[in-house]
């Protein structure tokens, strides 16, 4: 189904406008950069699960879990891009990541540039804004290196495997671009800002590493019924959608 072609204006129309094209992108990149600013606001709150209790399995920590208030938020950022990479590809894919990068910058740079501002005499919540807002330079290249890469390649991954299976096995697109992307994603954030927030010993950071990727991952496995629907829901009414049913997967 293709848009109605717009005859040009005219000097007696009232005004001139650009057509806004039916389809779900526009949506779907709008909650993708939203997930991802609120989910960094969010994860400035530690946040503790299960405290009273202490299990490990060898050198890894299982209980107590330790993790950020944007835990329960920020795996929708995959999930969303996983919608917009099945559907639109990965050139169009690509564009929303680089649109979220790009708010995350201009919030980040908005956050800073606000700290630097003097305080009216009647505002006593400066300590608490810096506490929530506050730019640390580690982590906030630590965060925009691992979204950038970690949404690549569960991007790109997608896709590939997408070329092999066409419609077929949205399973395993779903979790084999999860796991790349969430895996590369958790140690580029954990190589960068371990040292920032007090991390010294490699098995403290090995652990640091694995509960974070697997709990991502977890999450995203969890959540794969929705996606399908999702997923199922846009394609059906995406008019520019046109599905490709002969996988060359058995």
């Amino acid at each position: 189904m293709t848009e109605p072609v717009q005859s040009p204006p005219h000097a007696s129309d009232p005004a001139s406008f650009a057509p806004v094209h039916r389809g779900y992108y526009a949506t779907l990149v709008a909650l993708f950069t939203a997930t991802l600013l609120i989910s960094n606001i969010c994860a400035t709150k530690g946040v503790a699960f299960f405290v009273d209790q202490d299990v490990s399995v060898g050198p890894f920590q299982v209980l107590p879990i330790i993790t950020d208030g944007g835990f329960f938020l920020f795996p929708l950022a995959y999930v969303v891009g996983d919608v917009l990479s099945e559907v639109y590809g990965f050139k169009a894919t690509r564009r929303a990541i680089y649109i979220g990068f790009g708010s995350l910058l201009l919030a980040a740079i908005s956050f800073w540039l606000t700290q630097q501002l003097p305080s009216a005499d009647f505002y006593e919540n400066e300590a608490a804004f810096d506490a929530v807002v506050g730019v640390v330079p580690r982590l906030l290249i630590a965060g925009l290196a691992g979204y950038l890469v970690g949404q690549l390649l569960n991007s790109a991954v997608l896709v590939l495997i997408k070329e092999r299976t066409r419609e077929k096995h949205l399973w395993a697109r779903l979790i084999g671009s999860t796991v790349v992307g969430e895996f590369a994603d958790t140690l580029i954030f954990c190589s960068i800002a371990a040292g920032a927030i007090g991390i010294s010993t490699w098995d403290d950071f090995v652990n640091y590493v694995i509960i974070g990727f697997v709990w991502k991952t977890l999450v995203e496995i969890l959540v794969m019924p929705v996606t399908y629907r999702v997923i199922g829901h846009v394609k059906k009414r995406e008019p520019t959608y046109a599905p490709v049913e002969d996988g060359l997967l058995p």
